[in-house]
Parts: C-alpha cells; structure tokens; sequence
C-alpha cells in the first residue's frame, strides 16, 4: 500500500490535483482511497459530481459511537473511496484534533483491512504543520509528502516551511519529501522561481501543472478534468504526473 500525503498553501489547487491523481490512478485499475484533512470537508468534491459528503467528525456528533464504515466512506467517481476529516464548529475545538479523531475512527473500524486500497492519498491543509495537520508526516500515515506550489512568494514561503518540518520528521525515519507540484499562475519567470526555490529546499519538481480554462469548466460541473475532459492534454498531465507518484 502506497501512501502520499500533499501540503501546500490554503488555495494553491491541492484538491483539484489530488482528486485528479486519485481519478487518474483508479483509471488504471488502482483501488485509491482520498482522504480529505480540511474542516471545509471539500477535497472530494470534484470526485462525488459537487456534492459534499459526511465528514467524520459530523458523523461522530451525529451518531457517537453508532458510526459503520459506511457512514464516512463513500464511492466517488471511478470507484475512488472518498473520506472526509472534517472539523469542530467554529470556535469550538481544534481542526488538527478533528483529524486526529477521525484517523484513530478509521482505524478502530478497519477501514484499510476491509477496503484494501493499493494507494492512500492525504489531501492536507498545509499551512501549518502541527498538531493534527502533521500526523501524515510523523506518524507513519504517509511514506511520501509532496507540495503543491506555484512562483507566488506566499506559496513559496509555505512550502519552505513544509519541506524543513518534512526533513526535520524524515531525520527520525518518517515521511519523506519526494518533491513540488508546480501548479503554474503564469506570473513572469515563475518556472526559474520555482526550479530555484526547489533547489534551494534541496528537492526537485516532479510536474509542472498548466493553468488551463478546462480545469474551472470541470470543477463547475462537479468533476475531475480526467474525467470531464479525459482526451484533453490537462487530463494527460494530471496521468504522468500520477505515473511519477507511483514511481519509488
């Protein structure tokens, strides 16, 4: 079982990437389990045609301790296995404890023995990493973090901060750092800023993702661009760069 968690910025395009690598690599026959870290609870909505599903904390308020696989798994497109984290309501509770909780519930419910997913994708709030939000990095969830960034210098700066808090857990046998996902915004010399910044963090980057109008026409209607537009090159980006991923 292969497990990839990604960070980066709040709104860098985390969600459209992963949901487009999980339909990418479930295309090929992979059984792929996303799991969203965010109190939003949207990281799957691209792979459920715009509907937002039950989050595990949700359900946890809802039904304590009467709570199935069922109830926090849901089959999205492509059979993609779609699990939200959620979150606390505002001002009431700690985001990163959420996803503590809801790690701690898929496990006590066996969700990887029952399910048997070959790749586990972690689609994390990445602007910090603490608490919760570095559970994939240190505790053995993940084996791989990538960071999705693009030339911005908030973006950028993030990811610093990611890659050093990935190489400080990776010193005592965690998660490693396999590299950037450049998410392009088309801003001047972005690809020497990114190549530059990526060499700074001592890291490479493993695709560059065009900004392309396809991908707002498929998030509008609720879908991957793999699936929307599956003979598109932005679809064929989105599968090399699941290639790469699968690569050790």
């Amino acid at each position: 079982m292969k497990k990839i968690a990604f960070y980066g910025k709040g709104g860098i395009g985390k969600s459209t990437c992963v949901s487009n690598i999980s339909m990418a690599l479930a295309e090929q026959g992979f059984t792929v389990m996303q799991i969203g870290c965010d109190p939003k609870a949207d990281s799957t909505r691209n792979l459920t045609h715009g509907d937002l599903i039950p989050s595990v904390l949700s359900v946890i308020r809802e039904k304590k301790n009467d709570i199935c696989l069922e109830d926090i798994v849901s089959c999205g497109s492509g059979g993609v296995l779609c699990v939200e984290a959620g979150g606390p309501k505002p001002g009431s509770g700690c985001a990163g404890r959420g996803i503590i909780t809801a790690f701690e519930q898929l496990e006590e419910l066996g969700a990887y023995t029952t399910y048997h997913p070959d790749i586990i994708l972690y689609d994390v709030l990445g602007d910090v990493v603490c608490g919760g939000f570095a559970l994939p990095i240190r505790q053995g969830y993940a084996d791989e973090i990538c960071i999705v960034t693009s030339g911005e210098m908030m973006s950028l700066y993030a990811a610093d901060n990611i890659s050093q808090a990935v190489n400080n857990y990776s010193k005592r046998g965690y998660a490693a750092l396999k590299g950037l996902i450049y998410n392009a915004k088309n801003i001047e010399n972005e690809d020497e800023i990114v190549e530059k910044a990526a060499a700074e963090m001592n890291t490479k980057v493993l695709s560059r993702i065009n900004r392309d109008p396809i991908v707002q026409k498929a998030e509008n209607a609720g879908m991957t661009v793999v699936e929307y537009a599956p003979n598109s090159s932005q679809a064929d980006l989105y599968r090399k760069l699941a290639g790469i991923l699968l690569e050790d």
